[in-house]
């Protein structure tokens, strides 16, 4: 069964003319997908299958930060939004190359699932950590600003070919297909997805870290009308997966099955049906799988206080792990939005109907997907890798531990994300400060509110109040989960 995914994942890139319609113009051209040996490396530069729908091709997509840097938020291109950058590397972390008679780019699960972080401002080399919640990439940043470049005039040949030409040597028949009919097909198929995607201007702003997962599914392949709903996010650390009991996904358990997880998520971001019964697709989709299960967890890179680890083991212990699990792998129970008493807008977001529609959409394939579902409330999440996590809470509207254990009205109603640099005494990324150096740059940082929809920093008032000492103590402890 052969489906064309026309809307909807979270970086929805389609072209409309695909690889194959490339290949029409030199058919004997060698299709080479990326696969890595190392199951890390595939995991940030492998492929997900995704090319034929969403793949954007190479030399435009690298040309567009030089030509429209005006439309960034700052400058070093796309690094401005986020994006990770691997010394030696072609391509940023989460993207992967395939050649074909036009080089395609794509987006990867690694593109929001990579954190970073850093000692200080002036520590220049960041360190990456795979499979994480991705704190600094900007998701809507990164979709606007490809849709914002494809409104611009000079998205054109007569400016853009000049540009392509100082990165890269074009043959005649090359500058003909770029001028009539990958740059004009390209910049139709963004406006388009733009027109897709509009239903994202009446919603507040995800910030880095953050993202629409499952309203670009329903308004999108789905076909469900826009309900209004905010089902921003923060993206989830999906290490150490081996360890997680059965069951133990998304915030809302919407799908409690790894293998129908990394399928969705691929079909989500335009894999197609057809090509997931390509054997090279499903064989690296199971290497995506098999990374997620054999992730480490990231040890605290700081000094810890071996007294206060120990007493904070028994404060866990009383007041943490009956929900958590007792080394923080999660458990599979769903707290009921009004115990847990955090902000409703994710779980509202998902209904029954959807997940009955994303069950029927894969009908009639040997992989078929069947365990979404709509559940009672928010999962008790896994901790593990926790000091990584920030921000807390899952719409990442507390920004440290230390002020995830103060009661809400304490809890800062505003602050900054995108920050990488950490703060050991507070357990998360310093977000008090608007702005950051990077290499001697200034980026201006996304200024979050929590008196918008989505955003509440309420509820989860577990260890609000406990003492001084006990708090300290706890915090010491989380830190080595």
């Amino acid at each position: 069964m052969r489906r064309r995914w026309l809307g909807g994942g979270v970086l929805l890139l389609v072209l409309g003319l695909g690889v194959p319609l490339y290949q029409a113009w030199d058919p004997f051209f060698p299709e080479r997908t990326p696969q890595y040996d190392s199951l890390e490396t595939h995991f940030k530069y492998g492929s997900i299958g995704n090319e034929d729908q969403q793949g954007m091709p190479y030399w435009l997509w690298l040309v567009l930060p030089r030509v429209f840097s005006d439309k960034l938020p700052g400058p070093g291109g796309y690094t401005a939004l986020g994006l990770l950058w691997e010394k030696g590397q072609e391509l940023p972390v989460g993207f992967s190359r395939k050649e074909a008679s036009i080089s395609l780019v794509s987006p990867n699960c690694a593109l929001c699932h990579t954190s970073s972080y850093r000692r200080s401002e002036t520590d220049g080399s960041p360190v990456i950590v795979s499979a994480g919640a991705g704190q600094r990439f900007d998701a809507q940043g990164y979709l606007r600003f490809l849709f914002e470049c494809a409104s611009d005039p000079r998205f054109n040949a007569d400016v853009l070919l000049p540009e392509l030409e100082k990165l890269h040597g074009f043959s005649w028949v090359q500058k003909q297909l770029y001028r009539y009919v990958v740059i004009p097909k390209t910049r139709e198929a963004l406006l388009k997805q733009k027109q897709h995607f509009a239903w994202m201007d009446t919603r507040p702003a995800w910030g880095p870290g953050r993202a629409e997962t499952m309203n670009p599914a329903k308004f999108g392949f789905l076909r469900m009308p826009d309900d209004g709903t905010i089902g921003t996010a923060e993206v989830p650390a999906l290490w150490g997966m081996k360890a997680r009991p059965e069951g133990v996904h998304h915030w809302d358990g919407l799908n409690p099955v790894l293998r129908e997880i990394v399928l969705s998520a691929a079909i989500e971001n335009g894999t197609s049906s057809q090509a997931i019964n390509r054997r090279e697709v499903g064989a690296s989709l199971q290497k995506v799988q098999d990374f997620l299960l054999e992730s480490a967890v990231p040890a605290y890179p700081f000094t810890l206080d071996p007294e206060r680890v120990k007493a904070g083991a028994a404060v866990y212990a009383a007041h943490c792990a009956s929900c958590h699990g007792a080394q923080g792998q999660g458990t599979p129970q769903l707290i009921p939005i009004a115990e847990v008493g955090t902000d409703a807008h994710r779980w509202d977001s998902w209904s029954e109907e959807a997940a009955q529609r994303f069950n029927d959409y894969t009908r009639g394939e040997s992989w078929k997907l069947s365990a979404f579902r709509k559940t009672a409330g928010y999962l008790a999440v896994p901790l593990t890798g926790l000091w990584l996590h920030a921000p807390y809470l899952h719409n990442g509207s507390v920004p440290s531990l230390e002020e995830l254990l103060q009661p809400p009205a304490k809890r800062p109603t505003s602050f900054y994300r995108g920050n990488d640099v950490y703060d050991p005494a507070r357990v998360g990324f310093v977000s008090d400060k608007p702005s950051v150096q990077r290499g001697g740059v200034t980026y201006t940082l996304f200024r979050y509110d929590t008196s918008l929809p989505g955003n509440g920093n309420g509820g989860h008032l577990h260890g609000v109040e406990l003492p001084a000492d006990s708090k300290l103590a706890l915090l010491e402890f989380l830190k080595t989960l």
